[in-house]
């Protein structure tokens, strides 16, 4: 059975790897009862130093305590038996195992010989009634979307019993009332004595949660402050040095025709069951258009269908004017289509070709990269070179694997990709999902100036307030239907947040 935290300290730890100084002497002190916030531009080291605190690295120097006493923390499994948990931003599931078979394997309990899933099963549907995950213990993970996978990561830390509690982004796929459920009770646990790290890229939420915010820049702690002495603004300014724009400037819309159209159309999820039940939508030149839901909605596969990556059953899709329902996604990209998707690192790239590589995929074959069957290495690379500086992509060399880049540079290379290429319709999928607030204020620009620029957005997002901030209109997405569609003034949190869990409201 896993200990009791009290108190929990990270004294001097540094961790060094190859050119890089991830964490610099950090300090850390987690104490029972209060909800620790730590907030970090990527690369800041946050998440090195949450996975020393969970054993998947060792630090080169420093030394952890838990309840006055040094351990050392070899694995996970040594972390858990200390009651230390972890929701990862890189999720640590088996995609072939079903949910169930995934929370089994830190902890299995026994029938003889045999592992009683039956009992996890209970287990998870209870945690899930409690907390109001929407759960379901017999799918399989590869199944799931990647807000339903974070949501199968909460669940598993909760079964395994952890005390000390670290959730990286744990609201990125609840609606605002939802959110609100889980801030209320991760506050409780703590009023009843549960040490809980929280890291999260909503200021908002950080200011409504945390009780003490630690703020990581370049590998260090740069302020702890008190969440009751400080601001969204401070603590945004401490992370990346300098004032940030909160809110995008909008300048007023002026759409133009219509550019994409989806009538009545239907399509089968990755289980064979409908996804998108006859959805209808219309997108114009010029506008973005925010689609508002709770993951697990359609979401994933509305922007498959439109990209060509999934198959319409029934129905239509109209690309400025022209019907292209099931073309390939080669096509698709021939049609006009840009496409930011969901998943950056495998399916926006490659993650083993370098970065000039990536910047090329779609145009590869084409002028002035290619002549006939032979690439042009020189206009590639002058090409790739002012991309790279253009959108600002941190990167030692043209030649580094994309994987290697974080997060906020990958999403900088593919929206240089894609918004270059000049295309009428943009689609966006969760374009800040899991970014610094320096890397989202950046991707908030460039969807302004592709929409001002007459690009017809589509923005799939589960962050509220970015969907009210950029959206011309919204459409609110319930289990694979458009419950309404609205401008951005009619919109407000409340009504939005309704309209994501299903319930109907009249038109005003």
């Amino acid at each position: 059975m896993a200990q009791e935290i009290k108190h929990l300290e990270m004294r001097g730890i540094t961790k060094r790897f190859p050119g890089v100084l991830a964490n610099d002497h950090v300090d850390l002190e987690i104490r029972a009862g209060e909800v620790l916030t730590l907030l970090g531009e990527n690369g800041a080291g946050k998440t090195t130093l949450m996975s020393i605190l969970y054993g998947l690295y060792q630090p080169d120097e420093g030394e952890i305590l838990v309840n006055g006493n040094p351990v050392k923390i070899t694995s996970p499994r040594a972390a858990m038996e200390l009651g230390i948990g972890m929701v990862h931003q890189h999720f640590m599931l088996v995609p072939t195992l079903t949910v169930a078979e995934n929370v089994a394997l830190g902890s299995p309990p026994r029938k003889g010989a045999f592992v009683d899933l039956q009992k996890v099963s209970r287990e998870i549907e209870e945690i899930s009634r409690t907390y109001g995950l929407g759960i379901q213990p017999d799918a399989y993970v590869w199944q799931l979307s990647v807000g339903e996978q974070q949501r199968v990561e909460i669940v598993k830390a909760l079964y395994l019993g952890a005390s000390l509690l670290i959730l990286d982004e744990p609201t990125a796929v609840l609606t605002p009332q939802e959110a609100g459920e889980l801030i209320a009770l991760l506050k409780n646990m703590a009023q009843q004595g549960r040490p809980i790290v929280f890291i999260s890229h909503k200021l908002n939420e950080v200011m409504a949660v945390s009780d003490r915010v630690a703020v990581l820049r370049d590998g260090r702690v740069v302020a702890t402050l008190r969440t009751a002495e400080t601001s969204a603004q401070e603590l945004a300014r401490l992370m990346v040095g300098r004032e940030l724009t909160f809110r995008p400037t909008k300048s007023q819309s002026a759409p133009g025709e219509t550019v994409l159209s989806l009538k009545e159309v239907w399509a089968s999820g990755d289980k064979g069951t409908p996804a998108l039940r006859g959805l209808s939508l219309d997108l114009r030149r010029g506008e973005i258009m925010g689609i508002a839901g709770v993951s697990g909605n359609g979401q994933k596969e509305l922007a498959e269908v439109i990209s060509g990556l999934r198959r319409v059953v029934k129905g239509q899709i109209l690309l400025n004017g022209r019907e292209v329902t099931n073309f390939s996604p080669e096509k698709m990209i021939k049609e006009g289509l840009g496409f930011i998707p969901e998943d950056r690192l495998h399916v926006g790239t490659i993650p083993s070709f370098a970065v000039w590589e990536n910047l090329i995929l779609k145009d590869h074959d084409q002028p002035p990269y290619a002549r006939g069957i032979f690439l042009q290495k020189q206009s590639i690379r002058s090409q790739a070179a002012s991309l790279v500086e253009s959108y600002g992509v941190k990167t030692p060399t043209l030649d580094t694997p994309t994987g290697r880049l974080s997060g906020g540079n990958i999403q900088r290379l593919i929206l240089a990709r894609e918004i270059t290429r000049q295309p009428s319709v943009l689609v966006a999928a969760y374009p800040t999902r899991g970014l610094d607030v320096g890397a989202t204020e950046y991707v908030h620009m460039k969807l302004m100036e592709a929409r001002d620029n007459g690009m017809g957005v589509l923005l799939i997002s589960e962050d509220l307030e970015e969907i009210m901030n950029l959206s011309d209109r919204i459409a609110v997405i319930y289990e694979g239907r458009i419950m309404r569609v609205m401008t951005a003034e009619e919109a407000d949190e409340r009504t939005l947040g309704l309209l994501m869990a299903g319930v109907a409201q009249e038109a005003s």
